[in-house]
């Protein structure tokens, strides 16, 4: 027998009142430092490190003044370092959004679990660095931006400038930029032209997917963030002191370059006369290169009331969530929910994906999962965006199977607004302007 437990979890004032300009509007939660961030309705944000339940009233917070449009949390992981650092990245418009503004803050692994603004460093042209307001992107944010962050690397979509931008952190240890001796260093490794608009985006484990019409594209991250590199030498007679082929000369009278791998945040050249000039990768959205496949939905036909005639109906990927290191849920417009498998081949960096129908009994409004690959059993938590939820057992659905199984349906007293599990078998959900506990067992 399932047992299902709620709490109401009473919101620090000025959060809790519906009337309030600080109403909170959606969710995200990071479970290795287990803080919660709550966006506003006056696009503020408010930071709980270290969240435990019950939840107290006076639990501390950083308050993030606005504007924010998007955030996302990010892991930095190094192999010196394996217990990763917490980040949170805000992503808003800057002088009237003729730039993106990024603000980053740390999560402090020396005790007192709490988030401080970052220090980031970057000698990158279109990245500036203020000390006031943060690091500023030279790319137009327009009307709408999002943003999604994995394990050192995130990924920004700017609809106005129609570019997804993938960044990469790395941590710059034992200095003295920050009161915990650490910093980072942000880097663009890739852009992508987008001709297609983009509905949603989800970077995670080594894959970037994009919500598009009618399916999703899917690209290798590896090859994404290859990106290119300079190698420059002292000038040895070469017209540019760039190391050349064809004997240093070519079109136009200067050397071409030699391009080598970048896969890492920190090249090393063991050469001392050897610098190494980043550059990130250009991609466009169309483009059929290796370690990148649009994946279609299954095509939809609506009759026309008038002529009788079948045509075929346009469907938006609206959500993309990691279920492991290989296969997301995906959720369209008229609320179906996908299993979209990805697989690498074993030649190359080509990639094979396909997605299936989940069989589901209701029309999906929102979805949640916590991404889990150590447990056998897959749970996904789905919404009408009403007052009902289902608690799913997807597990013999992402096996290749068309079973699946209700845990447990859930009726709120409030309208979902938002959710966001903080473990398997719980979860939090956003009614308006109420914020309530779930868990089951």
């Amino acid at each position: 027998m399932v047992v299902c437990q709620a709490s109401k979890i009473h919101l620090p004032t000025p959060f809790a009142s519906p009337s309030s300009s600080k109403t909170p509007t959606s969710l995200l939660f990071e479970p290795h430092s287990f803080s919660l961030a709550l966006s506003h309705s006056d696009s503020s944000l408010s930071l709980f490190p270290s969240i435990s339940f019950p939840f107290s009233s006076t639990q501390k917070s950083l308050s993030i003044p606005p504007p924010s449009s998007s955030s996302t949390y990010l892991l930095l992981k190094t192999q010196k370092s394996p217990n990763p650092r917490v980040l949170f990245v805000v992503a808003g418009p800057y002088k009237g959004g003729s730039k993106v503004l990024l603000r980053f803050f740390l999560y402090r692994n020396d005790g007192s679990k709490a988030f401080e603004k970052a220090k980031v460093v970057s000698k990158q042209n279109g990245i500036e660095f203020d000390d006031k307001v943060g690091v500023l992107i030279d790319v137009s944010h327009g009307l709408k931006l999002m943003i999604s962050g994995s394990v050192n690397f995130f990924a920004l979509y700017s609809v106005s400038s129609s570019k997804v931008l993938i960044f990469g952190v790395n941590l710059v240890v034992d200095t003295d930029e920050s009161d915990d001796g650490v910093a980072f260093k942000l880097m663009k490794f890739a852009v992508i032209d987008c001709l297609k608009p983009v509905f949603s985006i989800s970077i995670s484990f080594e894959w970037l997917v994009l919500g598009e019409e009618n399916g999703v594209k899917v690209w290798n991250l590896r090859e994404l963030v290859k990106g290119k590199k300079v190698k420059k030498v002292k000038n040895y007679g070469l017209s540019n002191g760039v190391i050349g082929d064809n004997n240093g000369v070519s079109n136009g009278g200067s050397s071409t370059s030699e391009i080598v791998s970048n896969g890492h945040l920190d090249g090393k050249i063991e050469k001392p006369s050897v610098s190494v000039k980043p550059r990130s990768g250009k991609h466009r959205q169309e483009s059929a290169e290796p370690g990148a496949c649009f994946v279609p939905f299954e095509p939809k036909e609506v009759k026309d009331l008038t002529s009788g005639k079948a045509s075929s109906m346009s469907l938006k990927a609206i959500s993309i969530r990691p279920l492991s290191s290989k296969r997301f849920l995906v959720l369209d417009t008229v609320g179906d929910l996908f299993v979209l498998h990805v697989t690498d081949t074993s030649v190359g960096s080509d990639v094979t994906c396909y997605m299936r129908l989940l069989p589901h009994v209701m029309k999906v409004q929102m979805m949640a999962v916590f991404p889990d690959i150590s447990s056998r059993r897959q749970t996904v938590w789905i919404s009408d965006g009403h007052h009902s939820m289902h608690v799913v057992d997807i597990s013999s659905a992402v096996n290749e199977t068309d079973k699946r199984e209700i845990v447990q349906a859930i009726f709120t007293s409030e309208k979902v607004q938002d959710m966001i599990p903080t473990a398997a078998n719980s979860i939090l959900i956003l009614g308006q302007g109420s914020l309530y506990a779930y868990t089951i067992s």
